[in-house]
Order: structure tokens, then C-alpha cells, then sequence
């Protein structure tokens, strides 16, 4: 008799099957939360005006631009070669810098940076727009990488760039803006999402500082990998398929802890706050609903049921009432106001506006004034109702 082996463990986006040899070589140390909460001018190159311009986006620490998601990633293909670049394709390649030269134009506005590249399968001409100032940075063998379009030009094919980038020692080939998948971030005046990528790639290997928020059985039971993997995908993945995977991971655990937040408030009002509890519906209530033109639907019913048991509970009642446009909502607030002037107390019926206060007023006052009269004496048996807003005057309020 034999028995199955065990599927094994799977990489969280790309499915892949991971051997016991690469988990145990995966790194396990404990979480350092404080570096997170430096504030961001202790990155290197980031001054105070740049921390101003962060501070729009809510980007003060650390760990705020960690959490700074980018909303896309722009798929740039391997680096091709000069020889390979047809008209009107959009590629990235990998050349070194011959010559430079600002090129006057007719236009006072518009300046021309050009420069004569080339890598071992032939030369390049390649040009900015009104970036002039690059010309003392690009002296001649400075190894770039350029995305752009090559275009037909009068003077032969020229390469315009969109993006590039220096490249240095090790880097050579690789790019954060022009190869593989870019992430490209939310940005504001002052701060380009060029300037944010290079950021929040200097801190490549900081997510493994992020406290885990969710427990082990509800990521599992989810399928969802750890909050530094998403967060390291989220930036910087290896296939477009992993991302989505990794945002729904960090989407939970926001909903997550709002709800939390949430459960941990209505504990505590429970615990500290009292409320005077209201004896059953009366007279009062039960003549309303008879003389409603209506019969309550089976929400409104449930809604009524929950708030009855509410407001016996002798706790604070916190609800939240949701249905679409003339559903009823109205009618169910007012019950509850009803229950509450039936014991003697009075109910407020807030609004944003005062035109949107007087609607309301109207129609309490119609859903009131139907059949809450005595046959016999004909007189109203509802309570008063008045209307309180800005510009009502001071004797009137009083």
C-alpha cells in the first residue's frame, strides 16, 4: 500500500514549486519596525525641500514610502542592439557615449541635446529636449542606457529618448528606468516618479523590516504570501502576474486592521459607555406603523428588529443604515426617533445642508401627520417636530 507524497510548497504569484534546499535558504530574522520610522531625511540625497514635496503624497518616513505604491509597471524588454532598431519602434538599448553637443535651435524655448552613441554592432544618434544640462554629464565614454523611439529624420534615423540612464561598474545593463518591469508611482510637483522609483529603490531589502499584521492561518487559509514579499513584488516584481497577487495581499490587511480599529472602538464604548435602555414599542409606535399607507418591507423589518433590540440593550447604539435611493431609510430613522420621543426623550435628525434638512423636515412631518390623529378627538398624537438650522433666529431657537 503506498501513499501520495505531499504537494509541495509554491511560490505565492508564479506557482513555482520551491524546494526544501531554497527555503532553507530563505532568511529569517526578526522584523526591526524602528528603521521604518526614521523620517525620510535620513535617506541619503533627500534634503528638506524634497521631504516637503513627499509630505503631499503622505510620504514622511521610511516606511511611508515603502507603503508608497506604484499604480502600474511599464513592461520594457530586454536592451537591444543598435543594429536591431527598426523606424518607429520603441526599444531600449545599451551604448556608450561618443560625442555631445547642444544643438541651437530657431525655437527661444526649445533646446536640442545631441549625442553621437554606439555599441559593437554600430553607431546611434540620439537626442533629449530641453534637457541641454545633461551635456556635462555625458562626456564621452559614459556607458547609457536609452528607451525611446528611433524616427526617421532628414538627417537619417535618430534615436529620441524618452528615458535613460548612467551606467556604472556592476550595473552595466541593468537599468531601474529603462529595463525589465518599471514601476511607475504616483508623483507630485517637485517630486517626479522618476525621482520617487530611485527612492524606493534604495530601499530594496528594507520590507523584511515590516511587522506582520496578519496571522499565519488567515494568510495560509487565503493563500497569501507575507506583508515583505508583497511589499518587495508590489515595487518590484519579477512577472506582471505576481503583482496583482501581492496588492490583494496588502488590500486585505488594510480592511483588515480598519476593521479591527473598528471592532476594538465598539468594544470599549460597550465596556465604558451606558445609555438609558427604552421599554418595548408603545402606543405611539404601534399606531404610526398601522397608519402607514404602507406595509414595511422584509429589510426595513430586520432593521426595525436590530435597533428594538439596540436601544433595550442599555448600551449606545451605533448602526450604520444603508439602502438605495428611496428604499425606506427615512422611514426606518424615524422609528427609531419615534421609539426614543415615545420614552419621553427627544431625537435629532441631523443634515449636511439646510435644503437638505428641510426635505427631511417635510417628510417626517407627512409621515407623521398620516393617521396619527384620534378618530374620536381628532387631535395629533405624534410628537412636535421642528426645524433647527443656521439661519434660523435666536428666538426661535431659544
Amino acid at each position: 500500500m503506498t501513499s501520495e507524497a505531499p504537494e509541495p510548497p509554491r511560490a505565492f504569484g508564479s506557482g513555482a514549486a520551491q524546494t526544501r534546499e531554497l527555503l532553507l535558504a530563505a532568511p529569517v530574522a526578526s522584523p526591526r519596525p524602528a528603521v521604518l520610522g526614521l523620517p525620510l531625511t535620513s535617506i541619503e540625497g533627500v534634503g528638506p525641500t524634497a521631504a516637503r514635496n513627499a509630505a503631499k503624497l503622505g510620504i514622511e518616513t521610511v516606511g511611508d514610502l515603502l507603503e508608497h505604491l506604484p499604480f502600474d509597471h511599464r513592461d520594457y524588454e530586454r536592451t537591444r542592439k543598435v543594429s536591431e532598431l527598426a523606424i518607429g519602434e520603441e526599444a531600449t538599448v545599451s551604448v556608450r557615449v561618443r560625442s555631445c553637443r547642444v544643438r541651437p535651435t530657431r525655437r527661444r524655448r526649445l533646446t536640442i541635446l545631441e549625442c553621437q552613441v554606439a555599441d559593437d554592432t554600430g553607431p546611434l544618434k540620439a537626442v533629449w529636449f530641453n534637457q541641454a544640462y545633461l551635456a556635462d554629464q555625458l562626456k564621452e565614454g559614459v556607458g547609457l542606457l536609452l528607451r525611446g523611439r528611433l524616427e526617421a529624420g532628414r538627417g537619417g534615423p535618430t534615436f529620441r529618448v524618452a528615458e535613460h540612464e548612467v551606467q556604472r561598474g556592476s550595473d552595466e545593463g541593468l537599468g531601474h528606468h529603462t529595463t525589465g518591469l518599471v514601476p511607475v508611482y504616483p508623483a507630485t510637483e517637485g517630486l517626479s516618479a522618476r525621482r520617487i522609483r530611485e527612492l524606493a529603490w534604495g530601499l530594496r531589502g528594507l520590507e523584511r523590516q515590516a511587522v506582520e499584521p496578519l496571522p499565519a492561518r488567515l494568510r495560509a487559509g487565503a493563500r497569501l504570501p507575507a506583508k515583505a514579499d508583497a511589499l518587495a513584488t508590489a515595487h518590484w516584481p519579477d512577472t506582471v502576474e505576481d503583482v496583482p497577487v501581492a496588492r490583494r495581499r496588502l488590500a486585505l490587511e488594510e480592511l483588515f486592521l480598519f476593521q479591527l480599529a473598528l471592532v476594538t472602538r465598539r468594544r470599549s464604548r460597550r465596556e465604558a459607555g451606558e445609555a438609558e435602555p427604552l421599554a418595548p414599542p408603545g402606543k405611539l409606535v404601534h399606531a404610526w406603523l398601522a397608519a402607514l399607507p404602507f406595509e414595511p418591507t422584509a429589510g426595513q423589518r430586520r432593521a426595525l428588529e436590530e435597533i428594538d433590540a439596540d436601544l433595550a440593550s442599555g448600551q449606545p447604539m451605533q448602526r450604520l443604515l444603508m439602502g438605495e435611493v428611496g428604499s425606506g431609510k427615512t422611514v426606518v430613522a424615524l422609528y427609531a426617533m419615534l421609539r426614543v420621543a415615545e420614552d419621553g426623550m427627544q431625537a435629532a435628525l441631523m443634515a449636511p445642508t439646510e435644503t437638505l434638512a428641510e426635505q427631511h423636515f417635510a417628510t417626517i412631518q407627512t409621515l407623521i401627520g398620516e393617521g396619527l390623529f384620534a378618530a374620536e378627538e381628532s387631535t395629533k398624537l405624534g410628537p412636535p417636530v421642528g426645524l433647527l438650522t443656521g439661519s434660523t433666529p435666536a428666538r426661535e431657537r431659544a
